[in-house]
C-alpha cells in the first residue's frame, strides 16, 4: 500500500515499541539533505537547525520507552554523501538513535531486500523507493509476513555485524 510522505512521518508518532531502519544506499537527494549536504561540500558550517524536528521525534519517542535503531550499510572508503552522513549523525545519537555503521563487504552473503525499509513494531514494513539520484519516489507499506520475515532477518544479520556509531571510523 503506497503512503503519502505525511502518513509516513506519523508513523514515527504512532508506533508502539520498536523501529527498525535499514539503509543501504551510499548516496541520497532526498529534498531535507540537500542545503546542509551542499553546505558541506563548500566546508561552510552546519548549525544542525534542519535536523531539529527529527531529533525531537526521537526524544519523545525515547521517552516513551520506544526503541530507534538504524544500521547503515556502506561501501569503504565511504562515499562524499556518506562521509557527510557520518559528521551529522552525532545529534541523532545524542537524541536517543542508535546508529551502526557495517562495512558492506561484511554482508556480502547476508539477503536484503531490494530497497531500505523500516521494520515498524515487528509487524510492518515500510519500503523507500528513490531514484537513481536518490530523490524519494515513492514510500510502500507491505504487511505480508515474508517481508517482514526478510527485513527482520536482514537487519538482525547487519545489526550483528554493525559498529556503534562512537566506534566507528570512517575510512
Amino acid at each position: 500500500m503506497r503512503i503519502t510522505q505525511q502518513e509516513f512521518h506519523d508513523l514515527f508518532e504512532e508506533f508502539e515499541s520498536e523501529c527498525l531502519h535499514m539503509e543501504t544506499r551510499d548516496a541520497y537527494g532526498t529534498q531535507a539533505e540537500i542545503e546542509p549536504f551542499s553546505k558541506w561540500l563548500a566546508g561552510e558550517p552546519d548549525d544542525f537547525e534542519w535536523l531539529q524536528g527529527w531529533c525531537d521525534t526521537l526524544r519523545r519517542g525515547v521517552a516513551q520507552g520506544k526503541v530507534l535503531r538504524r544500521a547503515c550499510v556502506v561501501s569503504e572508503p565511504l562515499s562524499e554523501y556518506q562521509r557527510w552522513a557520518y559528521s551529522v549523525t552525532q545529534p541523532l545519537v545524542d537524541a536517543g538513535e542508535d546508529i551502526r555503521w557495517v562495512p558492506r563487504r561484511s554482508v556480502s552473503s547476508i539477503p536484503f531486500p531490494g530497497n531500505d525499509f523500516y521494520l515498524i513494531d515487528g509487524c510492518k514494513v515500510v519500503f523507500m523507493h528513490y531514484s537513481g539520484e536518490g530523490a524519494t519516489e515513492d514510500i510502500v507499506i507491505s504487511t505480508s509476513q515474508s517481508d517482514i520475515d526478510l527485513c527482520r532477518a536482514a537487519f538482525d544479520s547487519a545489526w550483528s555485524l554493525a559498529v556503534p556509531h562512537r566506534d566507528y571510523k570512517p575510512v
